[in-house]
């Protein structure tokens, strides 16, 4: 079982160790981190302050859109379950997230990967996504990532085409 929740600055423990696995921000897609100034620190108040700015920022800032951040758990979500990964859905495209971006970002730690995590977490970012009121989602992928475009396409996405490294689904939801 694998689960979106919000995230929460009292599960900083479990943060942490999903982010040392990662080993650092670079490849946490869908976190949100990329526009923070700084790379979060995997403490308490890193991480505090790290869910802050995604809250203060969920309705868009002028630079971003306007997006709902989960982290994956597994099981159903309850403190103490274990984060395996970030998912970012974006209310609406801008010319960056229409070519490269997409509605909805995400990544799995690497130790939690090939479990079936990711292809769940974007299962219920459709569902987020149809309860948003889109008709459709649009899903990329690094050409190249096999794993996210099986991923992607066990969902229903459908390729549109590949812009630069970037493979374009369109899933319907509504």
């Amino acid at each position: 079982m694998t689960a979106l929740v919000s995230p929460d600055p009292s599960r900083w423990r479990e943060w942490a160790a999903m982010v040392e696995d990662f080993g650092g921000v670079e490849e946490m897609h869908g976190s949100g981190h990329w526009f923070i100034e700084g790379d979060p620190e995997p403490t308490e108040a890193g991480c505090a302050a790290f869910v802050a700015t995604l809250r203060a920022t969920a309705d868009g800032d002028g630079t971003r859109v306007a997006s709902t951040y989960y982290w994956i758990a597994e099981g159903d979500g309850a403190p103490g379950e274990e984060l395996v990964g970030f998912l970012n859905t974006r209310h609406e495209l801008n010319d960056f997230l229409l070519d490269q971006g997409g509605h909805i970002g995400y990544s799995v730690r690497p130790s939690r990967r090939r479990e079936g995590h990711a292809g769940r977490a974007l299962a219920g970012a459709l569902e987020d996504a149809r309860r948003l009121g889109l008709d459709r989602v649009l899903v990329t992928c690094d050409d190249d990532n096999e794993a996210s475009a099986r991923t992607i396409e066990r969902n229903g996405g459908v390729l549109e085409d590949v812009r630069g490294i970037k493979r374009r689904y369109w899933i319907s939801v509504g």
